[in-house]
């Protein structure tokens, strides 16, 4: 299977590169517009078979721990909508489209397979990452089977599905969601996770 991985920064794909030299892997900017259009760019220049959206994210705490492997089985885009007095409306809710994105079972269950200890559930993508514990109170309550939130996810997920190519999202976790705190990520511990993880895919 020819693979696309696509990070934010290029030390995500460096640690990717570092356990995994047999997929093209790209770092194309951070958040789900530079995602977007770097993956669509790639989809468009080379044919691939997958496409998986990676690198490091926050975890709500109590759902996963700091350097935890986490796969996506659905990718939401959760800030994506309108406010109202009653509260956030998302997209769907609006009509104009949808905020969640499935993983490609088959893709999944090959990732699950290679990574037996990895925790999956879905992946919140936010263009403002949370750094407060009202929002994280507030997503954790909209989203229960929520994990984790990241940056590309959601963005990488609509290239694909547009372009018919199979998506997942993979994460290892360098710190928990809630009052923002950098003296407590765990970055270089998130970074060797996935290459750990990356060494074990079957690509």
């Amino acid at each position: 299977m020819t693979l696309l991985i696509i990070t934010a920064v290029e030390p995500e794909a460096a640690a990717i590169r570092a356990g995994l030299s047999r997929a093209d892997v790209a770092a194309v900017g951070a958040g789900p517009a530079a995602a977007a259009a770097g993956t669509a760019r790639r989809l468009a220049l080379k044919p691939y078979e997958a496409v998986l959206s990676a690198g490091i994210a926050g975890a709500f705490p109590g759902r996963a721990a700091l350097a935890a492997t986490i796969l996506g089985a659905r990718t939401i885009a959760a800030d994506l909508g309108a406010e109202s007095p009653e509260g956030f409306l998302p997209i769907d809710t609006l009509g104009f489209g949808t905020s969640t994105q499935p993983a490609d079972p088959a893709l999944l269950k090959t990732l699950q397979n290679a990574l037996p200890q990895a925790l999956t559930g879905d992946i919140l993508t936010l263009t403002t990452v949370t750094g407060t514990a009202e929002t994280t109170e507030r997503l954790a309550g909209a989203h229960p089977e929520a994990l984790a939130e990241a940056m590309e996810g959601h963005g990488v997920a609509t290239a694909a599905a547009q372009a018919g190519v199979p998506f997942a999202e993979l994460r290892t976790i360098s710190n928990l969601i809630g009052p923002r705190d950098r003296k407590a990520w765990r970055l270089p511990e998130a970074l060797t996770a996935l290459s750990q993880a990356a060494a074990n895919l079957p690509w």
